[in-house]
Formats: structure tokens, sequence, C-alpha cells
């Protein structure tokens, strides 16, 4: 099996999409006009979109109105200006999210402007994508990319088009601050000072942009924003999981004199979890800034999260392909190859680990097999709809032990893991094996095991593993009768028993191990012979063998 080029040239463009919009958003660090700053988020989105063309509209008494274009052909689209509730825009602005059209002059799912339209005519427009500007939870405006033809639009495009759209809510807010701070200062002579602390927090949250995009670029991890955020904010800032926070808005709460603020981390629709930023209760333009700030970092840590998603998904797919052609195909050049450029000796993978378990699915089971396996210089993936791993042991029961724990911890649950030596680069008989052995390991009633297949192979041979009501049937049948008889009268035929065979049907031996007269055993075997018939040491003394074997496995829990 070989890696599709094409998946490749996706991560590849993926990350130059990600550089490009962290350029973009260090050039925003760098105050400007309005007009200049939002035509180079345009320009920007046009370029590393590929659309025909691109345009920003805001809102303002009522209408929208373009106020940023590239690529158009009309001059006088840049004079558009439409009710705020018609066309394509006015459902972004009624509905928050981004909308889409495959052809603007034929959909019936919008409200045509006449005006509007007679442009769309003139400059050609055909399929149209719009996504909404927010500033502190109001829709401003919106970021629109259109092509001449029709088209579909893919939650990639509509993804990297809400992220250029954050950018330019960054700018449009850092523009709207200053021209506060220069009316203040001209209006209000009396808070100079006041004014002059304003215009520094502004300069320090600058500054604090700045060097959270430094740090994203010099390939950063969203720990190290976090760390850098509390040495600049002061306080303490943790990373959320997306589990937690889903609130459109930072929100702040005050306990014991303590204020924590709690950021959502989204990219377009995409929940991806919540900064939290704990310090000293405080007021102010300084802590109003410093909010602002927090909710800035977000879009940078969005960007950084999907990044190291594509990355740590495109890892795990390469992981499980290059498992999937070791047990399909054995090893080869190739092979050896792909696996020595991740650091793995393919020569050296001697265990097969196979994990079940009811409450999670495989997928999930071989996400968590991933992270074992990198740190163990191993392969993980799934293979015929198993959570499975292959790495290097020396001690097979203590690896499948750790790999067990490790798996419960993170499962916060029970899981079975068992693991078979794969002998001469065999990993598909032992994955076979092992897997044979966890239907055993179900079947005996074992949800939370790490074992090796020594006890249950033999097992797995003789048994369908599935048909798990086989095995029931055949304890029920084999020694069914005695656990029965040992039940009703409080015997123990089953451990004498089991004694007389490990003692290889010695009397003398079997009485002295199980500390009584001989007579007294003879007496008991007696009693066996009234329960089973007298020909349980001919007819049926292997099933016997074997069921007590068994029923002692499942009894050992």
């Amino acid at each position: 099996m070989t890696i599709d080029p094409s998946e490749s040239h996706e991560l590849v463009r993926r990350q130059r999409e990600l550089a490009s919009l962290y350029a973009t958003a260090k050039s925003l660090t760098a105050l400007g006009e309005l007009d200049d700053v939002l035509q180079s988020i345009v320009r920007h989105a046009h370029d590393l979109m590929g659309t025909d063309f691109t345009y920003l509209s805001l809102v303002a008494d009522g209408r929208l109105s373009a106020r940023a274009a590239e690529g158009t052909i009309s001059a006088a689209f840049l004079s558009a200006t439409i009710p705020a509730g018609v066309g394509l825009g006015g459902k972004v602005l009624a509905t928050r999210r981004p909308q889409w059209v495959r052809n603007y002059a034929a959909s019936t799912l919008i409200d045509h402007d006449a005006g509007f339209d007679q442009l769309v005519g003139t400059e050609d427009l055909v399929a149209l994508l719009g996504v909404p500007l927010v500033i502190r939870d109001e829709v401003v405006g919106a970021l629109f990319a259109a092509y001449r033809s029709e088209r579909s639009f893919h939650a990639g495009e509509i993804a990297l088009l809400s992220a250029f759209a954050d950018h330019a809510a960054v700018a449009l807010d850092n523009a709207r601050l200053y021209e506060e701070s220069r009316t203040a200062l001209q209006d209000l002579q009396v808070a100079y000072r006041r004014i002059e602390e304003h215009v520094a927090v502004v300069e320090r949250a600058q500054a604090i942009h700045e060097a959270l995009t430094g740090v994203v670029l010099e390939g950063g991890t969203p720990d190290d924003v976090a760390q850098l955020l509390a040495e600049q904010l002061g306080g303490t800032v943790a990373l959320l999981d997306a589990a937690g926070h889903r609130s459109g808005r930072v929100t702040t709460s005050v306990d014991d004199g303590i204020a924590r603020s709690v950021a959502p981390i989204r990219t377009g629709d995409s929940h991806l979890g919540a900064l939290q930023w704990s310090r000293e209760a405080v007021t102010g333009v300084s802590d109003a800034m410093d909010l602002r700030t927090l909710e800035r970092a977000t879009h940078i840590l969005g960007l950084l999260i999907l990044k190291e998603r594509a990355v740590a998904e495109a890892s795990e797919r390469l992981s499980g392909e290059l498992l999937t052609e070791l047990m399909v195909s054995g090893i080869g050049p190739a092979q050896r190859t792909r696996t020595r450029a991740r650091g793995i000796d393919a020569d050296r993978l001697n265990l097969v680990l196979v994990a079940d378990c009811a409450a999670v699915s495989s997928t999930d089971l071989a996400r968590h097999l991933h992270e074992i396996a990198r740190d163990r210089a191993g392969l993980a993936g799934e293979h015929l709809g198993k959570a499975t791993m292959i790495v290097h042991s020396t001690d097979d029961d203590r690896t499948v032990e750790e790999v067990h724990r490790r798996l419960r911890r993170a499962l916060g649950g029970p899981v079975a893991v068992v693991g078979e030596r794969a002998v001469g680069h065999d990993w598909a008989r032992a994955h076979s094996l092992a897997s044979r052995c966890g239907a055993v390991v179900r079947a005996l009633g074992h949800t939370d095991k790490g074992v090796t297949t020594g006890r249950y192979a033999l097992y797995a041979m003789i048994f369908d593993t599935e048909r798990v009501r086989e095995l029931d049937r055949f304890l029920d049948t084999s020694v069914g009768p005695l656990v029965d008889y040992d039940q009703r009268r409080g015997t123990d035929l089953v451990g004498t028993l089991s004694a007389y065979y490990d003692h290889r049907a010695n009397v003398a031996a079997t009485a002295r191990a199980l500390h009584v007269h001989v007579n007294t055993l003879l007496k008991r075997l007696d009693r066996v012979s009234d329960v089973l018939g007298a020909d349980w040491r001919t007819e049926n003394d292997l099933e016997l063998q074997l069921g007590l074997q068994l029923f002692r496995l499942r009894a050992s829990g």
C-alpha cells in the first residue's frame, strides 16, 4: 500500500495556507489607515483562496456597503450598497454563520436587490461565499469570496475564509480603539493622563499580539502561547478542552477576589476549546483591553490547533497504513525505508497487541495506541476492524501490562489488551492469534486485562471465537454438573478433581496436596462418579480436563 500523493499535497497546501494566515496576522500588528488594512486583508484572502474576486462589506445605517475588493472588473462595484436584510450578505448577518450559493442570480433562497443584481450581471458573479465579521459578539460586516462559474464550497474553504474574517475583525477593532483615543484626546484635555494610559495599553496589547504571532511562526505549541499570555498579562492561563466552555463570547466570573475569564477558541463553526485567564480582580481600561487581547489570542490558537490536528491526523494515517502493509505484505526495502524515516526499525518490531473495549470504538482506541506507539518507536492503527499496535519488546508480559495500564488511564475505564510475539516477521499470524485470544478473554467475562496469548492460545484454536455460546455450552456439559453439585452441597469436587489431574491421577500425591487422608480422597472421587457417571475416567477424560482448566481460567478473573 502507498500514500496517496493527493493527501501529501493537501497537507503541504494546508501548511502553506496557515503560514499565509500567520503572515497576515503579523501584518495587523502594524497600525495603519482602516481602508489600507481592509484592502490588505482582501488581497491576502484573494491570493490564498484563489477565487475570481474577493470583497469586504461593512454595515452602516442599516445598509451593507462594499469597502474593499480584489479582482473585480467593474469600478462601480465598490460603490455597491444594499439593505442589510437582503442578499447573501443579509443572510450572513441574520444567521451569524457562513452562507454560500452555487448560482447567486438563480438562487431562490435569498431576497434579491435589483440594483445589486444588475452589478452581479456586470461582474459576471455566479458562486458566492460569505462569512461574518464579528467584534465582541456584534456582526459588523461580511467577507465574500466569489467565482464567475457555478460551484460548491467545501468545509476547508469556509474555515479558511472565516479565519481571514477573524483577522479583519481585529483590524477593525484596532482602528476603532485608536479613533476613540484620538477623539478623547481632542475633546477631553482634562483626561489627558487617562488617554495616555489608554494608548499605552493599546500599544501593549499590540506588542503582546505581535509576540504571540512570533511564537507561532517559530513553531511554538498551544501551551507556549498560553505561557506567553500568562507572562504578559499576569496571573495564570490554562487551555480547556472542547468539552468545556461553548459560549460565543468571553465571560468573566469573580470569586473570593479572583477573576476568571474564559474565551472560546473557534474557527468558523468548529469549537476547539477555550482559554481561561485567572488573576486578581481589577477594573478599568487595562483589564478591558487585556480581555480583548485574550480574545484575539484565541484566533491564533484556533489556527495553531487546526495545524497540529492536520499534522497528527496525517501521522496517524501514515502509521496505520504502514502497519497494514506489514500485516498484509510483510517487510521489504520500501517498508524499511518508510519506517526508518519515522525513526522506527521495522526488523525489531516483534510484539503485536490487539486492544478491545466495549465502550470505545476501535478507531478511538487506535488513536490512543498511536500515542503509546510514538513513545515506543512502534506503529499503530486499525487492522481488520481491531485497534492494533506493533512494538519492540524484550519482556512481553511486562510490555502488555504497561500498555494496558496506559490505555486504562487514558480511557478512565476497563479495556482488554492481548499480545502475541511475532516470529520471523509474521505479524499477520500474531495478529490473528491475539484477536482470537481476545475473543476468548471476552467470552470468559474478562473485560479489564493485559495478557499475552500463552494461557488462551489452546482454547482459541479449539473454539470458534465468533460463537461465544459454544464455550458456555462446553463448560455446562463438561464441568457444569460438578459445579452445580458443589453449590448445592457446599463441597469442592471441582477443586478435588483439578488437583487430581494436576498430580497426574496419583491418589497419594493428590491426598497430600489436599491435606486429606487417602480414603477421604477416594470417597470424593466416588462422588464424582455418582455425578458424572462411572466412566468419567475413560469416556470423557480429555474433555473434562479441558473443562476444568477453562473453569479455573474464567474464575481467575
